[in-house]
């Protein structure tokens, strides 16, 4: 897929603000500092699309960005940012639990995972609650630039060892490094992919 024009349209913490279009939308997530602007800003090719920032949990909001005037990008907060309040934390999950479950334009949901860590168990339970409510999702592993290649296989496979402890059938995985440009092509695959898929109905 050929990524040619990539514009922010809107911010909001209501679902029901979301945009009201019939297109197909794909969320981000991850827990803070994931490197979830980074990677949006290397899929879009656009630098400044998602803003990064050094400092955790500065995405509050669902942001919206149009891709190729055809499909949406959307980039939803962090989960598991300790130092939030805990009135803000438990404004951020509804934020995230309200679109996730409620949003019938999200084709699919892009977990992020640092592919440095071992497993988190606040990432697995956040899985574990998505295949509970049956949503579709991927797992993106990031960073893996700043592991070697075997260092990278063995902590990835740790991680799917994991997962195979909970589930029959693991959902698509992906490799991707923000510096390198590393899993794009194959991100942007599957969502061309999915894109050719008939949108949920409203009675779904």
């Amino acid at each position: 897929m050929n990524i040619t024009s990539a514009k922010f349209e809107i911010s909001n913490s209501n679902v029901a603000k979301c945009p009201d279009t019939a297109r197909h939308e794909y969320a981000f997530i991850g827990r803070s500092n994931v490197g979830k602007s980074s990677l949006i800003n290397m899929l879009t090719g656009r630098k400044g699309l998602a803003m990064t920032s050094s400092t955790p949990g500065k995405t509050t909001l669902i942001n919206h960005f149009l891709i190729n005037d055809e499909w949406y990008i959307v980039d939803l907060p962090g989960y598991g940012y300790a130092q939030r309040g805990k009135k803000m934390q438990t404004e951020i999950k509804r934020i995230i639990e309200d679109y996730i479950l409620e949003r019938r334009q999200m084709t699919n949901l892009f977990v992020l995972v640092d592919s440095r860590h071992n497993p988190q168990k606040i990432d697995l339970e956040f899985m574990e609650w998505l295949g509970e409510n049956g949503v579709p999702f991927a797992i993106v592993f990031t960073k893996l630039d700043k592991l070697s290649s075997a260092a990278g296989k063995i902590q990835t496979g740790k991680y799917l060892d994991r997962l195979r402890e909970q589930w029959e059938e693991l959902p698509p995985v992906f490799y991707t490094s923000s510096s390198n440009g590393r899993g794009r092509k194959e991100l942007l695959d599957y969502i061309e992919e999915l894109n050719r898929l008939p949108l949920a109905s409203p009675d779904e």
